[in-house]
Order: C-alpha cells, then sequence, then structure tokens
C-alpha cells in the first residue's frame, strides 16, 4: 500500500494560488479500496493494521462506519479501479501522534488513485463534497501575511496545529505541490514535550 507522500515544511510557494486545509493533530491512517472489496486493507505511516490492532484497530472500525459506504458510491461513480484514502485520527487531547483514553474521530485528507495519484485538491473537493474532510480555511495566493495568521492562530476556522497548503500544480507525476505551516503554539508544545531531544523535535515537526 501506497504512503503518503512527504510534505514539506514552510511558506515554499510564495504568490503561487493555494488551497489550505485544516491540519488535525492526530496519526495517519490508510485505507485500500477496491470495487469488490470496500475498504480492506488498512495501515498507518509504517505498518499494517487490522481492526484487532490494540493501538489502531478502533480507527478501521471508525473508517468503515463513517465514510466505506459514501466513499465506495463515489469511487464507483468516478469508475476508480483502486485507490487510497488517508484519513487523520484524532481525539480532543490527541498531540504529535499521542493519543489518550477518549472518544476518537477519523477525518479524510486525501484520496491518491490508480494511475492519477493523489487527486488536486479542486479534484478533491469536487469528488468529496457530500462527505466530510479536513475543512477548507484559505484559497488564495500563499503571502507572508497568510502565512503569519496561519503562525499566529489567527487564521479564522483553524483548529491548533496548522495547515497543509496544495496547489494545482504538481511537483512530479500524481503529486500535487504541498507544504505545511504550523503554529507557534504548537511548536512551543512540542519543544517542551520534547525535553531537548533534537532528534524527536525534527521528527514530529
Amino acid at each position: 500500500m501506497q504512503d503518503y507522500p512527504s510534505i514539506e515544511r514552510g511558506l515554499v510557494l510564495k504568490g503561487v494560488p493555494i488551497y489550505a486545509f485544516d491540519k488535525l493533530d492526530g496519526s495517519q491512517i490508510r485505507a485500500e479500496w477496491n470495487k469488490k472489496k470496500k475498504f480492506w486493507k488498512f495501515g498507518t505511516r509504517r505498518q499494517l493494521i487490522s481492526k484487532s490492532n490494540k493501538e489502531w484497530g478502533e480507527a478501521v472500525e471508525l473508517i468503515k462506519a463513517k465514510y466505506e459506504g459514501n466513499l465506495h458510491d463515489i469511487f464507483v461513480k468516478q469508475k476508480y479501479e483502486k485507490a487510497i484514502a488517508f484519513f487523520e485520527f484524532y481525539g480532543k487531547n490527541s498531540f504529535a501522534g499521542r493519543h489518550f483514553d477518549e472518544d476518537h474521530d477519523v477525518t479524510l485528507f486525501d484520496i491518491r488513485v490508480k494511475g492519477r495519484g493523489v487527486l488536486t485538491p479542486k479534484e478533491f473537493l469536487k469528488v468529496t463534497k457530500h462527505v466530510e474532510t479536513a475543512k477548507l480555511l484559505y484559497y488564495g495566493n500563499a503571502t507572508v501575511p497568510f502565512a503569519e495568521s496561519v503562525r499566529n492562530s489567527t487564521l479564522e476556522g483553524m483548529t491548533y496545529e496548522g495547515v497543509v497548503c496544495k496547489a494545482q500544480t504538481m511537483k512530479s507525476f500524481g503529486i500535487p505541490w504541498m507544504f505545511k505551516i504550523k503554529s507557534r503554539a504548537w511548536f512551543i508544545q512540542l519543544k517542551g514535550y520534547c525535553k531537548g531531544d533534537d532528534k524527536l523535535f525534527e521528527k514530529l515537526a
């Protein structure tokens, strides 16, 4: 099962129109789909999982209950052969991939289609208009004032961590240009969490 492309950090594409989506603070879960089996293979960034997995099984159940029916119908209508849907798994107090014993949710944030790659933001919004996704918070040129509104946590609708920005242009085949901007408050909390461990900080940032 293919991984999600790595995302660069910082204001990468100045002056280029971008779609900025809220970056929910949780863990990425992948779900592979085909027409016959629907969602049948699941994984985190680093390992395959099933509903019996002690740590991540809850995410599998949430995805199937919340999304499988609607996304199956959408993917069939779009005549996809195979696709991988990417979700964020999170709770109220989740932070930097760490979760607690509380209610959790999953939210769709991207789709990768066989033979096409990751959908452009415009296509993603069109295809998923009837299902819940990470919220689009901004559309327009990537500017320094926009980036500062994210870093200062003043961008309207932003939760806490920051945003993921996506352009219509492709970085390489099947991968749109993407970059992430995070809030200063989130970085301050991460610094406290890492307690001087620079390698851990860079890994989680």
